[in-house]
């Protein structure tokens, strides 16, 4: 209700006992939604601060003013050091204006998201504090007056509709009305409660802060939970603006804070959770290096096209059944064993960087949620998230995807951000009956469309993976692009290639298709 016809037409006149012979001394802004406006008397000093942004606009009333030495523009000049000779509120608006010598004012529009300040001249603007309600130019000062029909024949021709006679009443009463239970009553209940109503706010005899759906609200009626009350409306207004700043916007911009980093954190317990449980699988199995010694201590032991062997485990002291490659000799299944050993271990590792990472941011998130917590000052709070470059870290997930995700027909298909993200994303990231795709005999970003365990792959799920490893290419303007389809197994790198350059040992098939993304 600080806006609201009603308060501001008591401000005004508060307003109006004292200010008349004091000197408009200097008006700037030191950010682009405040407007400071100085004025003198004798030794006396009296500022008013026109808080204008979008979703919140307020005046605040005070004694003195601290300017700062850099970022500061003056603005007005033509009316500095002019005299008030008058405070003037036009009837049902929002708006009063500070009459200066010489013809000029200072308008105040009060107009909730288009609340501005107006340097007038005669009867039209000269300059305007937001030159982007440019709407505002077109404002003709002797017809901001507004009479309204208020009379009981209004009333009752209106069937009892208070906002057809009162478009000014706002919010705060008509919660007020329904608190009372307005609806229920019959005409003559229901003007006595309007004209009561209107009465004292016409006549306040105090001013009120209240909270109202969880944030602070200055009303001249008393609703909601009483939280102070004021005899000058001047007082009311500035320890207003002082609780909806401070304390409103640090109560919202602490909540949002706190959220996100406790979204991180649940992230990133999550995260530690599984990874974790997966590096224990892979170092609790039974090691592709173990498999091949095995192997080779009982070579002679194998028959040549064995898919299984059933061998004594000297680690253990027992059996182990280990599954083999019957066109290769037992020789070159432990080959192949020893090869993925040596890509297990480098899997394990890059499971254990990423758990370290992860645990160490972590460790910030939970320091930064337990100081945040302990802010009771906006300012504070402000300067803790900026030097800490808080929301840069929130959005910093270590180690980032290496790949772009899509989803067809419930199937996930992955793109390689990059050549060194292609290796990644096939090293770490790929089953080996995840279905791999590539434009054929060019550059492009490898694809995987991951697997579904029992389920085949549909034909057109894999044209469409195949549509983006044609788009991720160097054929992507082409007609037609060829593109390899093939299980990931078929797919290694060679030692010493360069990033992004496999063998393909089996190509199973190529689908010709238009190069496409989603």
């Amino acid at each position: 209700m600080h806006n609201n016809y009603y308060f501001l037409r008591q401000l005004s006149a508060n307003l109006a006992n004292f200010l008349p012979g004091f000197v408009f001394a200097e008006c700037y802004s030191q950010s682009k939604n405040e407007l400071i406006l100085l004025f003198q008397k004798d030794d006396r000093e009296f500022v008013i601060k026109a808080h204008l942004q979008p979703d919140f606009s307020c005046l605040y009333i005070s004694e003195e003013a601290s300017r700062a030495k850099r970022n500061s523009v003056d603005l007005f000049k033509e009316a500095i050091n002019l005299k008030v000779e008058e405070v003037l509120q036009y009837r049902n608006e929002r708006s009063f204006l500070l009459k200066l010598e010489n013809e000029y004012g200072l308008l105040f529009k009060m107009h909730g998201n288009r609340a501005n300040v107006l340097l007038t001249k005669g009867n039209e603007p000269v300059a305007l504090f937001n030159n982007k309600l440019v709407k505002d130019w077109n404002i003709t000062i002797t017809e901001l007056h507004r009479d309204l029909d208020t009379s009981r024949e209004a009333f009752l021709a209106a069937e009892g509709n208070y906002k057809k006679l009162y478009p000014t009443l706002g919010k705060l009463p008509e919660a007020y009305f329904r608190e009372k239970g307005y609806d229920e009553m019959d005409r003559e209940e229901q003007w006595n409660l309007l004209s009561s109503t209107v009465r004292q706010l016409e006549n306040p005899e105090q001013y009120y802060i209240v909270e109202l759906q969880g944030q602070p609200a200055l009303s001249l009626l008393l609703l909601g939970r009483e939280q102070a009350r004021f005899n000058s409306p001047a007082e009311a207004l500035s320890r207003f603006f002082i609780a909806y700043t401070r304390e409103y916007t640090l109560h919202l911009e602490k909540q949002a804070a706190l959220q996100q980093l406790l979204k991180e954190i649940r992230s990133s317990e999550n995260y530690l959770q599984k990874t974790g449980s997966k590096l224990s699988e892979l170092q609790n199995s039974l090691k592709n290096r173990e498999m091949a010694d095995i192997i080779m201590a009982n070579l002679h032991s194998i028959p040549p096209g064995s898919t299984e062997a059933t061998l004594y485990n000297f680690y253990n002291d027992q059996e182990v059944t280990i599954k083999l490659k019957k066109d290769l000799s037992p020789q070159k299944n432990a080959e192949n064993f020893y090869r993925k050993a040596k890509n297990q271990q480098l899997e394990e590792k890059y499971l254990q960087e990423n758990i370290n990472r992860k645990e160490e941011k972590l460790l910030e998130l939970q320091l930064h949620y337990e100081e945040i917590e302990k802010k009771d000052n906006l300012k504070e709070l402000r300067s803790y998230l900026k030097q800490t470059s808080l929301t840069d870290t929130l959005k910093t997930d270590s180690p980032p995807l290496p790949y772009r995700e899509y989803e067809f027909e419930g199937f996930q298909i992955w793109v390689g951000k990059g050549s060194s993200q292609n290796d990644t994303m096939l090293r770490f990231h790929a089953h080996k009956d995840d279905l791999w795709l590539h434009a054929k005999d060019v550059s492009g970003s490898h694809v995987l469309l991951k697997r579904k365990p029992g389920k085949n792959f549909p034909v057109a799920v894999k044209e469409k993976a195949a549509s983006l490893a044609a788009w991720y290419s160097k054929r992507k303007n082409d007609t037609l692009c060829p593109v390899i389809c093939t299980p990931r197994k078929w797919v290694r790198k060679l030692k010493g290639a360069a990033a992004g350059m496999v063998m393909v040992d089996k190509e199973e098939e190529v689908l010709l298709v238009n190069p496409a993304r989603f």
